[in-house]
């Protein structure tokens, strides 16, 4: 800003103050101030989804995941490509058709996540099918997903594979294949629309011939449950959400119709094994049948088995069978829960309390320990020709095992309580910073 002065000479032009004759260097140093600490404020309270932890909440679908319609014919079936995840939905009739685009040497699966709403009315035998055909219909597999002595609506997956192996004689060309998706069970349960999540991951094949059978022999005896301090672990939401556990006692809450994930690193050799207890109600009576179920899944959201355990009120407990070693030859075994500890890689837990125990001894929420056994010492994986897509989900990285440790990955409250003090300390400094820069620069404004 410039201004003449007598005679027309330019002088430096003084900025205009205001009516009490600020300077404007004291208005922009308030104004900063003032946002300093509104983002203070901000990073240490937490925000609704913190103060409603433990409350059921909607299923944590994938990030980014695709929306895809299922087709009522095969001819208008949408392509799914493995190493991706897929949002759609299934009616409560019918079957529903995705394409697959296949190789001649990749196994392929593909999971299928059932997501009815809190409330939905469901029996024991209702749930959903998977199957994966060739062209010429001809059956991949097939397997089927159900709500079982819980009753009670929560997510539920069910696995479908297209394997290529030199034992097989179907199901082993190049081309299109076909994913199909129904419900099955009683005609009683509710026929409304369910969420679905589609997840599709390929295997490479082996370098060189592996084994054509399964481990004949294996420690099948039931491992003795973990002891020892339990530590704060919440669950997720969803597969995509599971919280990282490993060997150890983890505790959180849990409320009636609330479904919560874990995933626990598993390498190869090693057997994975988990108890689940609840806590004892504050009041009530009754018996709730099947109120607690403890689900285990490998990699690909392939189910292995499940337990359940009614409740009384009091504490109670329920625990997975043993299960093999991971090794690639479980894949030629006779069991499900043989078959489905195929490969490496995160292994998930997931934990359901039945809506209706609310019924009987109230909404909670209710104490919950979990406690995670892995034994064996990891071993070399197969000598595999290619990458699998997505890349490295039959690996334990390192940062898996870390954050599976009680220092590793945390749950969202403690990483609010921990954004929160970050944003404490980091305003507390900011603020100092522009305090000291506000009143120098109020003592500058009135030396001019």
């Amino acid at each position: 800003m410039v201004r003449r002065g007598a005679g027309g000479q330019e002088r430096p032009g003084r900025p205009r103050r205001d009516r009490r004759g600020r300077h404007p260097s004291y208005h922009l140093a308030g104004r900063l101030v003032v946002a300093a600490a509104a983002l203070c404020l901000a990073a240490a309270v937490p925000g609704p989804s913190a103060f409603a932890a433990g409350e059921p909440g909607p299923y944590a679908f994938t990030d980014g995941a695709r929306s895809v319609a299922g087709a009522t014919s095969t001819t208008d079936a949408e392509r799914l490509d493995p190493g991706h995840a897929y949002r759609s939905s299934l009616p409560g009739s019918g079957k529903f058709s995705y394409r697959l685009d296949l190789d001649a040497t990749s196994t392929t699966y593909v999971s299928a996540t059932a997501v009815p709403a809190a409330g939905t009315a469901v029996a024991a035998t209702d749930g959903l099918r998977i199957s994966v055909q060739d062209a010429q219909g001809t059956p991949c597999s097939s397997q089927a997903a159900r709500f079982g002595p819980s009753r009670s609506a929560h997510p539920i997956a069910a696995w479908g594979t297209r394997e290529v192996s030199s034992g097989r004689t179907l199901c082993q060309g190049a081309g299109v294949y076909y994913v199909l998706v129904e419900r099955v069970g009683a005609r009683a349960s509710s026929s409304g629309t369910w969420p679905l999540e589609l997840a599709v991951v390929s295997e490479p094949p082996l370098n060189g011939t592996g084994a054509t059978s399964a481990p004949e022999s294996w420690n099948s005896a039931s491992p003795e449950p973990v002891t020892g301090q339990a530590v704060e672990r919440a669950g997720g939401a969803g597969f995509a959400t599971a919280s990282t556990v490993g060997q150890g006692v983890w505790r959180t809450r849990i409320r009636p119709g609330q479904t919560l994930f874990y995933k626990v690193p598993v390498d190869w050799g090693q057997q994975p094994n988990a108890t689940v207890e609840l806590g004892s109600s504050s009041g009530g009576s009754g018996y709730v049948s099947g109120a607690l179920t403890l689900s285990l899944y490998n990699p690909v959201r392939g189910h292995v088995e499940e337990a359940y355990a009614g409740y009384t009120g009091r504490q109670t407990s329920t625990t997975l069978g043993p299960v093999p070693p991971v090794a690639h030859a479980n894949r030629h075994g006779f069991a499900e829960q043989v078959k489905g500890m195929r490969f490496a890689g995160l292994h998930y837990l997931v934990v359901h309390l039945a809506s209706q125990t609310a019924d009987s001894f109230g909404e909670g929420p209710y104490g919950l320990t979990l406690r995670v056994r892995v034994d064996g010492t990891p071993q070399p994986g197969p000598d595999y020709a290619g990458r699998s897509e997505p890349g490295r989900i039959f690996e334990v990285t390192a940062h898996d095992r870390a954050a599976a440790t009680p220092a590793g990955a945390a749950d969202g409250v403690v990483a609010l309580r921990a954004l929160a003090v970050g944003g404490i300390g980091t305003g507390t400094v900011l603020l100092a910073v522009l305090g000291v820069w506000a009143v120098r620069a109020r003592r500058g404004a009135e030396a001019l």
